[in-house]
C-alpha cells in the first residue's frame, strides 16, 4: 500500500534539517508521542546523518490487529540522510519496521525549500507479509505511521 504524507515548516531546510538530526530532539518527541521505551541513534555520515529509532509504544491499532500484535509495538525507525543537494534539499532513505512483526515501510524522505518555509514529504511503501490478512492490516498500519509523522511534525514545528 501506497503511503505519501506532505508536511510545511515555517523554518528553512537548514533549521529543520537540524532537529530532524537531533539526538535530543528525537528523544523528546518519542516521549511526548507516549512511547515507554526508546532509543534514539544519530550518527553523521558525510554532509548527512543516519538515525536510528527504536521504540515501544501502545498498538493504536485496532483490535483484530492487536490480536496479531499484543497491546504494544517495538518498533524500528531509520533514516539515511543524504547531504544537501546544490539547492540545499536533503533526502533520506527511510524503513519503519514492526519488530517481531512481518509489517514494514520502505520509502523516501525528501525536505526542500518552498517560499519561505520548506516541505517535508514521505514517500513509501507498507507491506504487511501474513497471507490473506495483510493487505486488510496494511491501511492500518499506515494510518498508525502517519499519526506518527503528524505528531512528530507538529511537534517539531513547536520547536523551531
Amino acid at each position: 500500500m501506497k503511503l505519501n504524507e506532505k508536511y510545511t515548516y515555517d523554518a528553512g531546510v537548514d533549521a529543520v534539517y537540524a532537529i530532524l538530526v537531533d539526538q535530543a530532539f528525537r528523544t523528546d518527541s518519542c516521549a511526548n508521542q507516549g512511547a515507554t521505551d526508546y532509543e534514539v541513534t544519530v550518527e553523521p555520515k558525510g554532509d548527512g546523518a543516519t538515525v536510528t529509532i527504536v521504540r515501544t509504544q501502545d498498538a493504536d491499532l485496532p483490535d483484530f490487529v492487536k490480536k496479531l500484535t499484543g497491546s504494544t509495538v517495538k518498533v524500528k525507525q531509520t533514516e539515511v540522510w543524504s547531504g544537501p543537494d546544490a539547492s540545499g534539499n536533503r533526502t533520506a532513505d527511510v524503513k519503519v519496521s514492526i519488530i517481531g512483526q512481518p509489517a514494514e515501510m520502505v520509502g523516501k524522505a525528501k525536505l526542500y525549500a518552498a517560499g519561505e518555509g520548506s516541505e517535508f514529504t514521505v514517500d513509501g511503501d507498507v507491506t504487511v507479509k501474513i497471507p490473506f490478512l495483510g493487505k486488510k492490516i496494511e491501511p492500518e498500519v499506515a494510518k498508525a505511521i502517519k499519526a506518527s509523522l503528524r505528531e512528530e511534525v507538529d511537534y517539531g514545528k513547536s520547536r523551531l
